[in-house]
């Protein structure tokens, strides 16, 4: 079966069916929003990257947009998110710059700017999901943004990695997945970067192509620079929570955005 947007549109309405909700599929832009009816909160899905995730992983696919979206609902519609008490739980999580910079209620998201590609927001971490923080939290809680970035900051720092290392044509990659919904943050550890790029022998690479991945990258030759682009896109195009497919080479502290282009050396951007 070809899975199409409105085909998978109307499998999703039947997955996440439930009394207080209403779905509004755009054709033209080909996502689906699913909204509460009481508060008219919700989460807006672009509908092509699930397809092509569905084409590799079927079923599979489909039971992990459900779980995020009825996780994330659930968040949305509950109580007890205060951040008092619960500073524990605050991390920061990448997203790419054309992410939306507010709530759906015009509440504008707390972020940072991060590179050319990405930005740094702020999440209230829940078990099961978690809750971007808004300017509203701050104001009720009297936080102040350098609260908020360095409370992130230590939290971030004190989770376990869990690391997989594969070797391809000579050239090292290492694949963080801990599967805490902060794999791609880890690009804020400074320590881990520092680390790897003393022990790298060539050029140190990395790429953030969803939020549950970060992939650092030992070039030794050409051919890992193109092994490497094929890798993020492929991350890219399976990931629930895109954030880029491109690549960023780290010098002297500094991570610049590159164009891996096909046999050859990447372009600065």
């Amino acid at each position: 079966m070809k899975m199409t947007s409105r085909k998978l549109s109307d499998l999703l309405k039947q997955r996440l069916q439930h009394e207080n909700r209403s779905f509004f599929f755009d054709r033209e832009k080909d996502t689906l929003r699913v909204e509460d009816q009481t508060t008219k909160k919700g989460i807006t899905l672009e509908l092509p990257p699930i397809i092509a995730k569905w084409e590799t992983k079927k079923e599979e696919a489909i039971d992990e947009i459900v779980y995020y979206v009825s996780e994330a609902m659930e968040a949305m519609g509950g109580s007890g998110q205060e951040m008092s008490g619960k500073e524990a739980g605050i991390y920061p999580v990448i997203r790419s710059t054309s992410f939306p910079d507010q709530t759906g209620d015009g509440i504008p998201l707390v972020y940072d700017d991060h590179t050319a590609e990405t930005r740094i927001y702020y999440a209230l971490d829940l078990g099961k999901t978690y809750r971007l923080i808004d300017s509203r939290m701050l104001e009720k809680e009297n936080w102040t943004k350098e609260r908020i970035r360095e409370t992130a900051s230590f939290n971030l720092r004190s989770l376990p990695s869990v690391v997989k290392q594969d070797t391809v044509a000579g050239n090292y990659f290492y694949f963080f997945r801990a599967n805490d919904g902060y794999d791609a943050s880890r690009i804020l550890n400074d320590s881990i970067l520092h680390e790897y790029k003393q022990a790298a022998e060539g050029e140190l690479a990395i790429s953030v192509p969803h939020q549950d991945v970060l992939i650092l990258a030992d070039i030794r030759n050409e051919s890992g620079y193109d092994i490497l682009g094929q890798m993020s896109m492929s991350f890219f195009a399976s990931g629930t929570v895109p954030i880029t497919a491109l690549s960023f080479l780290y010098n002297e502290g500094r991570l610049e955005p590159v164009f891996i282009m096909a046999k050859s050396r990447p372009k600065k951007d």
